[in-house]
């Protein structure tokens, strides 16, 4: 069975290569959309054409971060490419099946097998923390082993899918869950982890330096990200989360409903209308 994942970048030289060597590793074929990387990473990825990189397409980029735009190309490309399953990833998402002693393929096989054709996702957001800030370098995923389990919503991340006769939607969700008649959702839950920045500079320039495109704020979409500021890069400890020593150990109990930055960016701006800004609590998440 092919399975292809569906890869949007824009400045990943960081993650580019971990996010690519794992969806290899897991079984699959990556095909890459670019929306006008100006760093490393288009040269960084092709070093894996013909290694499991299928393609690289580039999507011309007007000036903003446009969500909608690269969504409805992925839509696109879910009809036109050939393959049986298809997944929505980032850059700065490493995928996982539900046990590890399957591959992602072999697992959405078995999926496919007992008759579902969409698979579900839940995500562990990692930080750097108080004590570990800086994780900016090729390593970070064997240093930035702190994390917590969020879901806004069920299912938070519905994100692999049986190829289609109809279309398929990703941007009425803002990507978090694929929708087309017929979805019959595999009833366990793969995994993924989620390295949201790596350092403060690193979030400074991964969101602050980042025009969002302004109809999708108002829509509701990008949430913290768009509303970040450097007064508000404030770092949790890490007896606030949970720490990491294995994939099939990752704990998704009492998940957050919010990120950990987005409670930062609400205490900030209430603290700034009231003159008393202070760092958000997180519950003991252990």
């Amino acid at each position: 069975m092919q399975v292809i994942a569906i890869l949007a970048t824009y400045n990943e030289e960081r993650f580019i290569s971990g996010c690519l060597e794992n969806l290899i590793r897991q079984g699959l074929q990556v095909y890459l959309l670019d929306n006008g990387s100006i760093d490393r990473t288009i040269s960084i990825a092709e070093q894996y054409i013909g290694r499991g990189l299928i393609g690289i397409e580039s999507l011309p980029r007007a000036g903003v971060f446009s969500l909608r735009q690269q969504l409805a190309r992925k839509e696109t490309l879910a009809a036109t490419l050939d393959a049986d399953w298809f997944i929505h990833v980032d850059a700065d998402q490493i995928l996982l099946p539900a046990v590890s002693t399957q591959s992602l393929a072999q697992a959405l096989a078995e999926v496919d097998y007992q008759g579902y054709n969409a698979a579900y996702f839940h995500q562990f957001a990692f930080l750097p923390t108080k004590e570990a800030p800086n994780h900016d370098h090729a390593d970070f995923q064997k240093t930035m082993r702190w994390y917590y389990p969020q879901e806004s919503s069920f299912p938070h991340s519905l994100r692999a899918w049986k190829r289609q006769n109809a279309p398929v939607e990703l941007s009425w969700s803002a990507g978090h869950r694929v929708r087309f008649p017929g979805l019959r959702m595999y009833p366990s839950a793969f995994r993924y982890r989620h390295y949201l920045f790596l350092s403060v500079e690193h979030a400074i320039r991964k969101y602050l330096q980042k025009q969002f495109d302004a109809a999708e704020i108002a829509r509701g979409w990008h949430g913290w990200r768009a509303r970040l500021s450097r007064e508000m890069m404030l770092l949790p400890s890490q007896d606030e989360l949970r720490h990491y020593t294995s994939d099939d150990a990752l704990d998704h109990s009492n998940p957050r409903r919010r990120h950990f930055m987005a409670e930062v960016c609400q205490r900030v701006l209430a603290g700034s209308r009231s003159g008393n800004v202070s760092p958000p609590v997180m519950p003991h998440l252990k």
